[in-house]
């Protein structure tokens, strides 16, 4: 059983896992965007761990610098001619040109589908996943959903009103 101990939220972090754990062998051997959003780097660690250590999947870790300009080059320049099972991209809160990666990436997407035959799960935040919707739409629509791993705290606000109102 997949567990994250210490955990606030343990009970959505395992659920999230899982899902995450599943899209990633659904989607073997073939292209398919997946969006893991955590604002907790200590998190997005606690996951990784948990599913190198209990997936069957080989899975490679990238993190980008921050000093990075296309995430395209990033990839290709870290996995060589290498196909991963599956690659997670941590780190683009980092990286100083954000907007510009984000338009970059958009803009070259198809070569993602042509190059890469595997998963390709990116760590967001909810800062990034903003920027994502409103410059990069349809990269952002290429993914199936948003798999979250802690609750953003504007909808955590919005609930705790919800249960005093009611």
């Amino acid at each position: 059983m997949i567990s994250l101990s210490n955990s606030e939220n343990g009970a959505n972090s395992t659920a999230a896992t899982k899902r995450l754990a599943r899209s990633i062998m659904v989607s073997g051997g073939e292209f398919s965007l997946i969006l893991a959003c955590c604002n907790s780097i200590e998190r997005q660690q606690q996951v990784l761990n948990v599913l190198t250590e209990f997936s069957s999947t080989d899975i490679h870790e990238i993190l980008l610098s921050p000093a990075t300009n296309t995430l395209y080059t990033a990839i290709t320049t870290a996995i060589g001619a290498t196909q991963p099972e599956a690659l997670m991209v941590r780190g683009l809160e980092s990286v100083i040109e954000i907007n510009q990666l984000i338009i970059s990436t958009n803009i070259m997407r198809n070569q993602f589908r042509k190059e890469f035959q595997f998963p390709l799960v990116l760590w967001i935040n909810d800062e990034i996943l903003r920027k994502l919707v409103w410059l990069a739409p349809d990269l952002k629509d290429w993914a199936a959903s948003t798999i979250r791993f802690d609750v953003p705290q504007n909808q955590f606000v919005e609930a705790e009103q919800q249960a005093i109102s009611a």
